[in-house]
């Protein structure tokens, strides 16, 4: 588990970094001394060791990598650096995965010091990634949601297996993946009955599927209520019930009540 203190302590780091570095007089840098903010960064903000835990100038099958991050024998992510003057491009991306790729790391962080795009390397056929997440982080609107991201990529993070189950939340979490449980036949079944209640009609499951299916290829859009909005009704829904039970409970301790209304409960 991620703590608060931990999220605080970072976006805490976060804001010393942005006001340090991310000013103009930085804004032409070149690869070199961009690499000396990124430095800065990987220790002072995520919390690595300079010497034993950066490993710069990487050698990869007769490239460099900018960056290894490395705690013990586990080499936990790639760091790509660009000139802080330049924008991050796809060219910039394949070289960073192709360096992960050969060294078998799971993660890339791509950087020109000011913006930083997280991706996780997909070991498929052929070897492609996906984009967890990426900031501005001269924009001080950006740097909580950062935090969201970066804490899991902290030394303190890199001791225990929590990366990898942030990659699989993200995994889980992806409409694409969602979606197969939308198709559950009790997913059907519960908007069959929600239907029949509402409408007093009854559907046949084949078009509450053909339906349901309509609205996820085509994104349909109707009125969101906010997520604390179900939870109070749901909350409304659950006591409506407690309410009841107890009505019925209450009663049948009333001494003579089911004797008057069902007599030959008498015997």
């Amino acid at each position: 588990m991620i703590s608060e203190t931990q999220h605080k302590l970072l976006l805490k780091k976060l804001k010393a970094f942005r006001k340090k570095y991310l000013v103009k007089k930085y804004e032409e840098l070149d690869e070199s001394a961009t690499r000396l903010i990124v430095n800065t960064f990987l220790i002072d903000v995520l919390g690595y060791h300079e010497l034993e835990e950066i490993k710069t100038e990487y050698a990869i099958k007769g490239t460099y990598a900018d960056y290894v991050i490395q705690v013990g024998r586990k080499k936990h992510f790639i760091v790509e650096v660009k000139a802080i003057q330049l924008d991050l491009c796809e060219k910039h991306l394949r070289q960073a995965v192709n360096y992960a790729a050969n060294e078998g790391i799971d993660w890339v962080l791509l950087t020109n010091g000011q913006h930083y795009e997280l991706y996780r390397v997909l070991f498929e056929k052929p070897i492609s990634c996906r984009k967890i997440c990426a900031f501005d982080l001269a924009d001080q609107e950006q740097l909580k949601q950062a935090v969201d991201c970066f804490v899991y990529l902290t030394r303190k993070s890199a001791l225990t297996d929590v990366l990898e189950r942030f990659w699989k939340r993200f995994r889980a979490l992806e409409p694409t993946n969602l979606a197969k449980y939308l198709y559950s036949l009790d997913i059907v079944r519960f908007l069959r009955r929600s239907l029949k209640k509402d409408v007093k009609l009854l559907f046949p499951e084949e078009d509450i599927y053909d339906s349901l299916h309509y609205v996820i290829i085509n994104k349909i859009e109707a009125v969101k209520p906010s997520f604390n909005t179900l939870k109070k009704k749901a909350r409304r829904t659950k006591e409506k019930k407690g309410q009841i039970i107890s009505g019925v409970v209450s009663q049948a301790q009333v001494p003579g009540v089911l004797d008057r209304e069902h007599p030959k409960q008498l015997g």
